[in-house]
């Protein structure tokens, strides 16, 4: 017999881990949406903000001082990526600044390697873990805390986008760059904006991941994650990002629980990418991603 609240539960812990994956994703959306580039380094630039933060930490610095500074290092860190890779390379081919950003990665890695050691690190948020029951479905109370700041930076960024001079900017150079700068705005000022939104997007999600895995040099690697989230949700909607991610981490766990005992278990590592590559051939630009059309 189907257990039903069996079933909410593993979706509802889908969905929770789903939440952690938009958090990386949001970070591609924001570069490639208005430069169209796929910033690789991502990943790298998460793993930096987490052990920038605990190595703080760690050497008494105050909590609450070493979220500050963290925060003012991936700002530093976002503008100097603008200004020393992405615009030499400004009209470069895709090709050419997709690999900048992967070399980009290696160098951030290293940095942080000569800054702060090779060891591995525990991150405690002060959020305790342990699950709690609502109408008998077990919820983590750290992944309802992910869930709830990711829910409060996509509605910051929403009000931001409609608002602010700024962000008005950004959604006019992500909409057509030669007609922003035909009407003033500045794309390397808006360029560096965009980098410095990436790092504190990095910031929040190395946190949450560090505190979930331990910072470790391994915690790059959850760029990987964010693929499939942008295959589904398409590489420049922010929305697209978060449904995606609720999409895949529904389906990781669901195929994990109901599919894998099929093929020995273990396929939760890889059903995402199977679903991506499928997504791919029937949808190219993602659920809420633009069609690129091109008059020939």
């Amino acid at each position: 017999m189907f257990d039903y609240q069996f079933f909410i539960e593993v979706l509802v812990g889908g969905l929770l881990s789903g939440v952690m994956y938009s958090l990386v994703a949001i970070g591609f959306v924001l570069i490639y949406k208005t430069s169209g580039v796929l910033n690789f380094a991502q990943g790298a630039m998460l793993l930096f903000a987490a052990l920038t933060f605990v190595s703080l930490v760690e050497r008494g610095v105050p909590f609450a001082a070493a979220l500050l500074l963290t925060l003012v290092v991936m700002v530093l860190l976002g503008i100097a990526i603008e200004r020393t890779v992405l615009r030499p390379l400004v009209n470069q081919p895709p090709i050419t600044l997709f690999m900048a950003t992967l070399g980009l990665s290696y160098v951030i890695e290293g940095a942080a390697q000569l800054l702060w050691g090779t060891q591995v690190h525990g991150l405690d948020l002060g959020i305790n873990d342990t699950p709690f029951t609502v109408a008998g479905v077990f919820i983590s109370q750290f992944d309802l805390f992910a869930a709830a700041i990711a829910g409060a930076m996509v509605a910051l960024f929403a009000l931001f986008f409609r608002y602010t001079r700024t962000g008005l900017a950004f959604r006019a150079v992500a909409d057509d760059q030669f007609a922003a700068l035909a009407v003033g705005l500045r794309l390397p000022r808006v360029w560096a904006a965009v980098w410095t939104a990436s790092g504190i997007v990095a910031l929040v999600a190395g946190l949450l991941w560090g505190a979930r895995l331990g910072v470790q040099f391994s915690l790059s690697l959850v760029v990987l994650k964010a693929l499939p989230v942008l295959v589904l949700g398409g590489f420049d909607s922010v929305a697209g990002a978060i449904v995606g991610g609720l999409l895949i981490g529904a389906i990781e766990k669901i195929a994990e629980v109901y599919v894998g005992p099929f093929f020995g278990g273990g396929i939760e590592a890889w059903a995402a990418y199977v679903v991506a590559l499928g997504f791919l051939l029937v949808r190219p630009s993602g659920l809420f991603g633009q069609k690129l059309i091109e008059r020939v």
